[in-house]
């Protein structure tokens, strides 16, 4: 009598047990499938490799990428690394405030402050230049012409000079009004942009025919009590330009069109996508709380957002792939910001201060003393 109570006990507990299994792993089914993955054990987080490119070329590094090249500045000069990590060009010149960007191939370095310039690509330095006065910015365009803005001795505020692919001089602009702190050239190397800081706010100042030597404003476009960090050619008469309130659009007319709007909240960075461009936005008083959108520069509509608590310090889009190193990790987003991955917290991404998106989930992590080649 015992033993069989014994074992009507034990069966009991068995399919206790049992049920209770098959409950825990029907759970985690109609999890996995509902999160679009289907696995019994929970999925593992992505693992990170990290390997290390060696540039030796002072401090106050500065990158950029075409291709599969990495082109870092310095301190020292230049240098270009092959996708297996191989310098394959540097040239050695003096830099204080190293400078860099790059278009459909061209780099161009500068030293802010100084008067040394280079526009170089993977395998050669093209042209050097030394200005009369003090260089504030630099930008290159698709087909290797590069206007640089510098502060010359005199009476102007600034001066503004075009240099073809040839690297001469082919148009000039002094101001005698504001403070020029960027200018751009359109792709048909036809139409300049200048964007001026005044007293009564920012002023973008553009001239047409600059192949004709036209030396007066096609307009101005005035934004009162406004800073506006940095304009973009978005065709060659209209311009993009993106303020600490808001993205504009200035057409053919100087007349300037407000695509979205963020007054309220705290600009803490952007990227340029295709077609689209990535805000860091941060709510006030609420330390790094904020959140990272995607915006139309068609039509200002919202592509995407992301809540973010944690500091964002650098952005980079490239492969259909928007990379974001915050404080303590590195994660990525395509252009609707849907994150399809991110790490833990780790140490390369703290210690690291920009990213560089170099190709499909490969990014470069970098500080003043380490270059570090990020990849799924």
């Amino acid at each position: 009598m015992r033993k069989e109570k014994k074992r009507r006990w034990l069966r009991f507990v068995i399919v206790i047990a049992v049920s209770l299994a098959l409950t825990l792993i029907t759970v985690i089914i109609v999890q996995s499938f509902s999160a679009g993955t289907f696995a019994i054990f929970p999925r593992r987080s992505p693992v990170f490799t990290v390997d290390e490119l060696n540039f030796d070329i002072g401090r106050n590094r500065v990158f950029a990428k075409s291709g599969g090249a990495v082109a870092a500045a310095g301190t020292f000069g230049i240098q270009v690394l092959n996708a297996d990590g191989e310098e394959i060009l540097r040239d050695t010149f003096r830099m204080f405030n190293p400078a860099i960007t790059e278009q459909s191939g061209y780099f161009l370095v500068f030293d802010i402050g100084g008067t040394e310039l280079r526009v170089f690509n993977s395998s050669q330095v093209i042209h050097e230049v030394e200005t009369t006065g003090h260089i504030v910015s630099a930008t290159i365009n698709q087909n290797g012409w590069f206007p640089v803005v510098t502060q010359e001795p005199g009476a102007f505020r600034g001066t503004i000079q075009v240099y073809n692919d040839r690297g001469a001089v082919v148009y000039r602009v002094d101001l005698g009004s504001g403070f020029p702190v960027a200018a751009i050239l359109s792709e048909n190397n036809n139409n300049l942009a200048v964007l001026n800081l005044a007293d009564a706010g920012s002023r973008v100042t553009f001239y047409r025919g600059i192949d004709e030597d036209n030396g007066e404003p096609y307009y101005q476009f005035q934004l009162r009590d406004t800073v506006i960090f940095d304009i973009k050619f978005t065709g060659d008469d209209e311009i993009l330009a993106i303020s600490t309130e808001s993205v504009l659009r200035i057409d053919n007319t100087g007349e300037g069109t407000e695509l979205f709007n963020f007054r309220g909240r705290r600009l803490g960075g952007f990227a340029y996508g295709e077609g689209f461009i990535a805000l860091n936005l941060y709510d006030y008083g609420v330390g790094y709380t904020g959140q990272i959108v995607t915006v139309d520069i068609d039509d200002g509509t919202i592509m995407g957002e992301h809540r973010v608590h944690r500091e964002i310090i650098s952005m980079s889009f490239g492969h259909g792939q928007l990379a974001v190193l915050q404080s303590n990790a590195i994660a990525f987003f395509n252009e609707n910001m849907e994150e399809y991955l991110a790490s833990e917290e780790n140490t390369f991404a703290v210690a690291s201060n920009r990213i560089l998106m170099l190709g499909e989930n490969v990014a470069l992590a970098t500080n003043d003393s380490s270059a570090l080649l990020v990849r799924r």
